[in-house]
């Protein structure tokens, strides 16, 4: 069993408390591959660091990764009760252990309180993820179920967006 702690829409709060390292990763990003082993043996020495080693899985959880901000991967972030900074050192395991034995992370400056993913700002970029996978699901079913042209779809979406700014209008 892995001591990485596996975190979603439901649960990302716990990272508000205590001291913890996350990582944003897709299953398909060679460098998220390559980095996973490190942070295995990261997460396995995470009870000495006293932190919490997590990881959010992007493909799976698209409004936790909007909350965030994640634009490139792997991303990697340090919270320490709430308050969260961007880690943008080496992905070797000394670097990862050093950074936070060593308290590199007091010199990293913290991330903006609009920016803050338990900010309100971010709780609406989170919704605006979740509502491009629902986006997604609907042009899939079209497209594949259906049977529908992409275009065809295409133009569905934008008389719905045509028409929904209409009745906003009125």
């Amino acid at each position: 069993r892995s001591p990485v702690r596996v975190l979603c829409g439901s649960n990302w709060s716990l990272v508000l408390q205590g001291q913890w390292m996350l990582e944003f990763y897709a299953p398909w990003c060679p460098a998220c591959q390559q980095i996973e082993s490190t942070w295995e043996s990261f997460a396995k020495e995470s009870d000495h660091l006293g932190i919490t080693v997590g990881k959010v899985d992007v493909t799976q959880e698209p409004g936790l990764s909007g909350r965030f901000f994640v634009t490139t991967l792997p991303t990697i972030y340090h919270a320490n009760d709430g308050v969260f900074r961007r880690y943008r050192g080496s992905r070797t395991l000394q670097d990862l252990q050093g950074y936070i034995l060593e308290r590199k992370w007091e010199a990293v400056e913290p991330v903006a309180g609009w920016k803050s993913p338990s900010s309100i700002m971010m709780h609406g970029m989170a919704g605006l993820f979740h509502f491009s996978g629902w986006i997604r699901q609907i042009h899939n079913y079209l497209t594949g179920t259906l049977g529908i042209h992409v275009w065809v779809s295409y133009a569905i979406f934008i008389l719905a967006t045509l028409l929904i700014g209409l009745f906003l209008g009125l």
